[in-house]
């Protein structure tokens, strides 16, 4: 992705979350299983995380929403892949560090990253972490 290889800082990456925020989606939509990997080399900020999330599962220039309960949506019937599928989260260390001190209102006893794999993980996603 163009902003990220430019070392965008997180408003950069929420203006492109912005841009990437419309549909149709990819050829993906609507199918079930499957294998898809998530580069998490670039995974610093919340909308890193989103936008890496849509580029997975939904092609490049994709994302998943503005936060997490976005996510919850897609995984639920939302413009998504529908689960059960594997996702294989390489590099998961730089997001785990990253997020560490971000917390999800509802859940300000967990992280940000820890919230988004337990939602992926309660609507059958497969996370394998790397």
């Amino acid at each position: 992705m163009l902003v990220w290889a430019c070392g965008a800082k997180t408003s950069g990456r929420s203006a492109w979350l912005d841009l990437t925020c419309t549909g149709p989606y990819g050829p993906g939509i609507g199918r079930s299983g499957g294998t898809y990997h998530l580069d998490g080399q670039h995974v610093t900020d919340k909308p890193g995380l989103l936008l890496a999330l849509g580029e997975a599962l939904l092609g490049p220039g994709s994302a998943y929403g503005r936060g997490l309960d976005s996510v919850d949506y897609h995984l639920g019937g939302g413009l998504s892949v529908v689960p059960p599928f594997t996702l294989i989260w390489h590099r998961a260390d730089i997001a785990r560090h990253a997020l560490a001190r971000h917390t999800v209102d509802h859940r300000p006893d967990r992280s940000y990253f820890e919230v988004a794999v337990r939602i992926l993980r309660e609507h059958g996603v497969t996370v394998v972490l790397q």
